[in-house]
Order: structure tokens, then sequence, then C-alpha cells
């Protein structure tokens, strides 16, 4: 018997979400709207059973209205949404433990949401709301009335291993092959399969051909990261160099090992990059990219992401500890009619995005506390999210090698048809017709399962019950257990995989990248602790086969063959792609600056790559675990920017902390993608100086996300952008540890503004000792670290003001002293507060401390030869803004010799005052000052482009 339970929070919040939303969609004539939680709930419970599960677990009888085995009388137009059949659905589940744990008999769940749109709405209005807001036609079903409950199953179960014929193939069928497959293949890879196989004497089965697939896919294989790669470089100027690079990722790699630092433990071998934390202790940082998942569907893609990247520090035998998220969007404001086909609009694409990483964090009990929101047009057709995860493991308590005789064991979630062809739909571009094609590849995850998974993980490391551990991800099964078993072979059974639901395929079965798994090669004496240890959290355990020493991968479907072929042609059999890289550097452009004002202050902290991110914030829980130091927001107001994050780990002893920070300029790569990487990297290193990390003691992880790399232009600034890296690395002495490219990023032809994403991971010696923007005093001295420069190009102001500025600020030589002389100081507790100057420059820099701390400013910009416009808004690397006691004022130049130079001070007052030098006279006269209220400085940060400008003058 099914039994509808509807429950009904009057006050919900979402109900006026919906409203407000609404109105930005064009459809005014919505009033209200109540949002109802549906429960399908099938299984043979008496009254006082039924009773008992809605009291106990689904209803709160202080919010709660509930009508139990009916339908809630409707309020205006009713519409109704589901997940589709066999989608994961997380809620259900849960409903299903909790009633198991009840000791009730065994249900099957189904829910719903249900909203009641009350107004003047007509037919196209509800259609509008329905189709803009509440349903996403990828991964849901919707109705205006009653949408009947859905129960996954009854689907054929008959096993069927097919033959995939490709000997007698032309070149243009296997591409029709690979493009209808979504295989992603190209030509090359496709005749190497061929070939194979036709040596074989043996057409490939379909598991065989999906294996090589994931295998060979870029998402898996970074297969143009290690591509020779031909580079055409002009200059402005017109001259050309010709180069050649044998590897962007061995470059990576090389660098690092030519640092190769002490305190470096791991690095591009495993699931996350690792570096001590202290005697005892090791941290494990990574960072993965959402994007494709997140633009179809942005809260299961977002939540994947988050769940994805956890699991990676699981994968390297550590807890997680931590989360850290970085988006970009198209502009919120975007008109409808500038919206592409096919394309999610960017306002609903970050709703689903931040709730979606909020979902999943917050769940696991796991505080996300750095990270960044960029927007620009050229995210529109594709949003990029990465997600990074922080864990702690004790030092030396990662086992890496499986020994033959070895179980393969599967941990955690069971295996659907969401995620399969995950690993090869984010290694091609999208249009409007992706969805149709790889709706399948979008997943919904279960952070309850994965919660489950880091107990279970932390206490076998322990207990050492397993030989090598990794995520289960991108290729599923296929790549898990492919990589894990490359030395040795493996043989594998899927007849015993449990499934969501019945009727999926050996291959589908093989690849799907179903959420929260992981697979450990686990001793045979030891299953049985492991089993025990696993009943205890409610995981689920399956022993899929055994590592062999044939160095073959063979997989069995009972008594049916699937796979079997040589690990050595899985892994090495993939064609070295030999590629054309060209870059252009843009001709300089002369600019012509206006004169500097007050209102144009506070339009750049209006801006929306400024402005507070509040919003999306306190969506996330920074707090959990209570080891955060610094926030994301800082003062007494709490509305602040911190420039980095500082956690204490639990567990730790001493007064060490770690500090998390990231840098990231993708307007100054559209001029200069060398430039770019070098100035994302100092930025990171700025965020995190400023909160007392150690500049010596700094490992990074780099994200590129590009356009098609078969495309010249595209390839020429990705290969700019890692030569940028490289030199970097050594500039700055930072190792890279870990990485990710997400390539193809492009839709409908149109690329996304090549983006370098750079990850921080350092030390803060004494936390008792660590600053933040918004702990300066009346009466204390500003100092500003780093010198001016006249280059606007990719700045925000000359995006704001239209300058069209080409130059790009200069990366700096020799930045390692002037950090040290911060770091110094920091430790000496002479600098009560810092912050970077980044976008907006000084102008944005001292604005936001007088608003974190609730104090008037008073400064003289420095000009070092340039008009005082620039000299205000530049973003020249190097430069901090740092806030000391007065009496320190010797002590603090003493320590910053040539690289500070003081700037201002604190004051009792309500304003926020820049004081601008005669650009002819110099020192000897002044401009009339910008004078701005600080309580319109506060508004246009808060407000964002909204924000009043009254009461400021120039």
């Amino acid at each position: 018997m099914t039994v509808r339970i509807d429950v009904t929070a009057p006050d919900d919040p979402r109900g006026s979400s919906v409203v407000a939303n609404a109105r930005l969609v064009g459809v005014d004539g919505l009033t209200s709207c109540r949002v109802t939680r549906v429960h399908h709930v099938d299984g043979a419970l008496s009254p006082e059973e039924l009773d008992r599960l809605c009291r106990e677990v689904l209803i709160d009888p202080v919010v709660d209205e509930a009508v139990i085995d009916g339908v809630t009388p409707p309020q205006g137009r009713v519409v109704e949404v589901a997940l589709m059949p066999g989608a994961t659905d997380p809620d259900a589940r849960e409903l299903e433990r909790a009633a198991a744990n009840l000791g009730l008999p065994e249900i099957r769940v189904v829910t719903a949401r249900r909203y009641d749109l009350i107004g003047d709405l007509s037919d196209t209005d509800v259609a509008t709301i329905t189709r803009r807001m509440l349903a996403n036609d990828t991964i849901e079903i919707s109705t205006e009335g009653e949408l009947p409950a859905e129960f996954a199953g009854a689907a054929s179960a008959d096993v069927r291993v097919d033959d995939v014929p490709l000997a007698e193939l032309s070149d243009d069928d296997l591409l029709r092959l690979s493009k209808n497959r979504v295989l992603s293949l190209d030509l090359t890879e496709m005749q190497a399969i061929q070939a194979h196989f036709a040596a074989e004497g043996r057409p490939p089965t379909d598991a065989e051909l999906e294996t090589l697939a994931q295998t060979w896919s870029e998402h898996c294989v970074h297969k143009t990261f290690r591509a020779r790669i031909n580079l055409t470089h002009t200059s402005s100027d017109g001259e050309v160099t010709v180069s050649s690079e044998d590897g962007l990722l061995p470059a990576l790699r090389k660098v690092t090992e030519e640092l190769d630092p002490p305190w470096l433990r791991s690095a591009f071998v495993d699931d996350a990059g690792i570096v001590a934390f202290d005697d005892h202790h090791d941290v494990a940082f990574k960072v993965e990219t959402h994007n494709h998942p997140s633009a179809l569907e942005p809260f299961g893609g977002a939540n994947t992401g988050v769940g994805g990247v956890v699991r990676d520090i699981i994968g390297v035998s550590a807890r997680p500890i931590a989360c850290t998220d970085v988006l970009c969007f198209g502009p919120a404001d975007l008109p409808d009619d500038e919206l592409p086909t096919g394309v999610l609009h960017p306002r609903r694409i970050r709703d689903g995005v931040v709730a979606g990483i909020g979902d999943y964090g917050n769940k696991l009990g796991l505080p996300t506390v750095n990270g960044s929101v960029l927007y620009d047009p050229g995210y529109v057709g594709n949003p990029l999210v990465y997600c990074g995860a922080l864990g702690i493991l004790p030092h030396g308590s990662h086992p890496t090698e499986p020994q033959v005789g070895d179980r393969i064991i599967s941990l955690g979630g069971r295996v659907g048809r969401d995620g399969i062809h995950g690993a090869t739909f984010s290694s091609a571009g999208m249009d409007a017709s992706t969805v149709d094609h790889v709706g399948s590849a979008v997943q919904i995850g279960d952070p309850i399962i994965e919660k489950g998974l880091i107990e279970v993980i932390e206490r076998a490391r322990d207990a050492k019950l397993y030989n090598a551990i990794t995520d289960c991800g991108a290729g599923g099964f296929s790549s898990s257990v492919g990589e894990m078993g490359e030395d040795l072979g493996v043989e594998v059974d899927l007849s015993e995989v449990p499934l969501k639901y019945p009727g999926l395929q050996p291959w589908e079965i093989w690849i799907s990248e179903a959420q929260e798994r992981v697979v450990i090669a686990v001793p045979p004496a030891k299953l049985e602790a492991l089993q025990t240890l696993c009943d205890a959290w409610d995981v689920e355990v399956t022993d899929l086969g055994r590592f062999t020493g044939d160095q073959r991968l063979v997989v069995h479907y009972g008594d049916t063959g699937v796979v079997d072929m040589p690990m050595a042609f899985l892994h090495d059999g993939i064609p070295r792609q030999e590629l054309v890289g060209a870059w252009t550097d843009p001709a300089p452009v002369e600019v012509t600056t206006p004169v500097p004002t007050a209102a144009q202050v506070l339009q750049l902290l209006a801006h929306p790559n400024v402005a507070s991110k509040e919003n999306i914030i306190r969506r996330y829980d920074h707090e959990v675990r209570g080891g955060t130091v610094v926030r994301p927001y800082v003062g007494p107001e709490a509305d602040g920017p911190a420039d980095a994050a500082v956690l204490k780990p639990l567990g730790t002893e001493g007064h060490k902390a770690v500090v998390l920070s990231n840098g990231i300029c993708p307007s100054v790569g559209r001029h200069d993608p060398h430039a770019m990487a070098l100035l994302a990297m100092d930025e990171a290193v700025r965020n995190l100086v400023a909160v007392g990390g150690d500049p010596d003691q700094v490992a990074v992880l780099d994200n590129f996300c590009w356009g098609d790399p078969t495309k010249p232009d595209r390839l020429g600034s990705l290969v700019r952008a890692v030569q940028g890296c490289t030199d970097g690395a050594r500039t700055y002495r930072m190792p890279f540890i870990s990485g990710k490219d997400s390539l193809f990023n492009e839709f409908d032809g149109e690329a996304i503004p090549g983006t370098l994403l750079i990850s921080a991971l350092g030390l803060v010696p004494d936390l008792r000792r660590a600053v933040d923007s918004a702990g300066m005093q009346t009466g204390d001295d500003l100092w500003l670290v780093g010198a001016n420069e006249g280059a606007l190009g990719g700045s925000l102001a000359s995006d704001l003001f239209d300058l069209g500025a080409t130059r790009v600020p200069t990366p700096l030589h020799d930045p390692l002293p002037r950090y040290r002389a911060i770091h110094a100081a920091i430790c000496d507790g002479k600098v009560t507060a810092a912050h970077d100057c980044s976008e907006g420059g000084i102008a944005v820099a001292v604005s936001e401390m007088a608003i974190a701390a609730r104090l008037g400013v008073s400064v003289v910009v420095p000009l070092d030869g340039l008009d005082p416009f620039t000299a205000l808004v530049n973003e020249a690397p190097g430069r901090l803004v740092l806030s000391a006691a007065r009496e320190h004022r010797d002590a603090v130049g003493a320590f910053l010799g040539d690289h500070g130079r003081h700037l201002g001070e604190v004051t009792a007052g309500d304003d926020v005052v820049f004081h601008l030098l005669d650009p002819v006279q110099g020192e000897d006269s002044n401009l009339e000052p910008i004078r701005i209220p600080l309580a319109d400085a506060v508004s246009a940060l808060t407000h964002g482009p909204s924000g009043p400008t009254k009461g400021a003058t120039a």
C-alpha cells in the first residue's frame, strides 16, 4: 500500500524566494507561494506505525502542518516536481533508513515538491516559473497538478555483453561511433583501439570499449597536458618565437622535483597532495572542478563536486577537515534575450551551485572556509565550479601498495545509471543538445553515506585493515580498479555489485560514476574485521574480486565474460598527441584616465567581483569542528572580507595552524596568460602572508579551466599559462603538489576566458599572532608595502570604466624578501591588521579595511610617477596595506626597510579620505582629497551595484 504524506511549513522561506525570483524572470503576478514536501511511502505499515513514522521523523509539530494519506487542498495553481525514477533521492533513502532504525516494516519512499502558486497568473506565467525556477528537465519531471508516485524497478535484468565490431569501420565510421557512444576519443585513438583488437582477432566488447574511453579520457589521463606541443609566440611588435614543449604536466612535476623541500610528503602521485604539518601529522589538499555537470544541473553538479573532492582526501587516508570553493558565473543581471538557447540563466546556476555546496559540506559537518566568486560574460555558457578540501592524517599512515591476493573491496554507495559518461562528457564541449545526449552524466550526491565512509576509513586506516585505497570517481570502477591494479592485474565479478535498481548492463555497472564510493585493497585475513567496522557505521561492503599478479584486467558478470585485456594497453596504449599552439601578444593601447572621484571608489566597491558575498557565504557553515581562527568575514560587524582562512586542526598540539588562500585573475589572462599565472600566484601568497602565513613554507595547486585545446589560440594561451606557473614556482620557491585541468569549456564554439586558479596551503607558526583585515585601532599607522605600476590591463578599473587597457602589471622578480619582512613584523606582534591590494588597488584595499574595523582612515596616495587615478586603482603585484601602533613606527620601518612606506593613519572619524598629490607639483601640492562617508562605503560593499553613493565628495 502506498500512502502520500504532505508536510508544509507555512513560513518556509523557500516560498518567499520563489516569489522574489519570479519577478526576476518577468512574472509580477505571483503574490505568495506555499511549498510542500511530498512523501510517497510504500509498505505494510499499520496506521499506528505510520503515525509513529510521521511524529518521530517527518513532522515538527511546532512549525509543520501535515496531511497523511491524502492531498493538501490546493491554494492557487499547483505544480509538483519530482526526481526522475532511478535518480539518487537522499531524502527518500534517509526516511527508509529511519524507518528501519525505528524497527518498522521495510518501506520504499519517493519524494516530491509541491508549489502552490497564488496570484494573478496566466498559463504562460506558470510555465515560465516551472521551467525557469522550479524544475530542471535534466533530472526532474514536473506537472501542473498531482504527480503519481513512480518507484524505480521492474526493468529488465537480462545480462547482455555486446561485441562492437571495429575491423571494417572507416575513419568516418570510427568517429561516428565515438560521438554516438559519447566516448570523446579522436581518430588516432579509435584507430589504436581498432588495431589492438584486430591483432587479437576479435572485436572489443561494449565494456572494453567503454573502459578504454574512460581511462583515455581527457578528464582521467590529461592527454593534452602530456602531449608534445609546438608553440608559435608572436610579440606585440611582430617578433616570432617558435618553441616546443615536451609535455605540460612533466614540466610542472619537474619544477617540484627541483625544489624538493623537506616538508613535502607527496606530489602528483595520489588523489591529493600531502605536506608536513607538525612532527606527528601531515595535511592533504586537493581542488577539483565540476563545470560541465554544474552547467546542466547546478545543484547536483556542485553537490557532487564537493563530495568528489572530499573523497579525494579520503583516498589518501586523511580525515577531511575543511572545504573551499571558487565560483565563476555569467552576470547575474544578464537580460533574458541575451541568454543562449539551451543555457540556464547565470542567476539560476549560481543559486543552484551555492545550494549544492552548502548542502553537502554542511551535512558532512565540514566548514567551508575560503573561496571567491567572479562574474564575467565569458562564463554564461560554461560556469566554473572549483571545489577544494583539506584533510589531516598521521604521518606515514597512507598505504599505497596492494598485494597479490588482496581482495578488491568497494565501500559506500550503490550503483545506478547516474554518472555514466561523466568522464567522457566532461572531455568535450557543450551545445544546446548536450543535455539530451548525456543527461545520465548528471548526479545527485548523498552526503550521509559519505559521512559514514569518512568514519570507516579513518578507523580502518588506524587498524591497518587495507594496503591501498583510491576514490571511485570519474570512470567508476573501470578507472579506480583499473588504476589500482595497473602493476598487478585484477579479476573482478560484477554480479554482486549492489544496484540502486535492476536493469543495468555490465558495462553500465562498470563505468557508472554513482557517488560516495571508495575502493580498497584488503588482505583476506582482515575482511571480517572490516565487515564488523562497516556494519557499525551502516556502510555497505562489496567484494569485487582480487589482485592477480598477471597484469591483465579481467571482468566477469557471473559466468559471462565482460572485459579481458592487458593492463599495458589500457594504460600505455594511448597514442601521444602532437598539438600546435599559437599566441599573439595584444598591441599596447594608450589609455586616457579620468580624474579620480569618490563616486568611482564607490563603484569599485559595489562591483559584483568586489561587493560582499555574504549572501552566499552565510549559506555555508564555517565554524563547525571549532578550528576556524580567521573566518571569511571579520570585524565587529563580521562583514569585512578576510584575505585567507586560518584553521587549527583538532587533535594537534601547540599553536601551529594551517592557512588556505587562493589567487585568480582571468581578466589578466585575456591579455597575457603568462603574467596571469604569475600574478595569481602572487595574489595567493599575498593573501596567505596577510594573515600570518610563512612565505617560506607554501605549497600550491593549479587548476586550469580552458577551452578546446585542439584550437591553436586556446592551446597557445594554455601553454603560456603553464610556463608562467613553472616560472612562478621557481621565483616563489613554491612546489606544485597537485592540480587538475578541465578543458573543452565551450558552448557552441564560444570558449570561456582561460582561467587559472592557484590555491595555496601554508602554515601560521603561531596562531596567536594571526591577523586579519579588521584589527587596526584608532591612531594606528597605515603602511604600504610595494610600489605602484601604471599598467591597468586586466584591472577592475579598466573593465568598469571601459578604459581598454591591454598592458598588464609586471610580475615580481624577487618577491620573497618583502614577504619575509611582513611575516617577521607579524610574528613579532607589531602588525595589527593586514590586507592585500588586488581588485581596485589601494582604493578598495584601504576602504575594505576601514569597513572591516568600522573606523575612519586618512591616507596619502603615493604617485610613483603616475597620474592620480592610476595610482589610486592600479593592481600592481606584491602590495599590502598594514596597520601598526604608532609607538611601533620605528620597529615596523626597520622590519620593512625599502619594501614599505608610511601611507596614513587610522582616525576616530567617520570618513575614508584619500589625499591625492598633484602629478605636476608632486609633494609640494595636494589636489582636492576624496572623502567618502564610511556609511556609504559600507553600503556600497554590502549592497553591491544598488548601493547608494550619497554624501561622497571629491
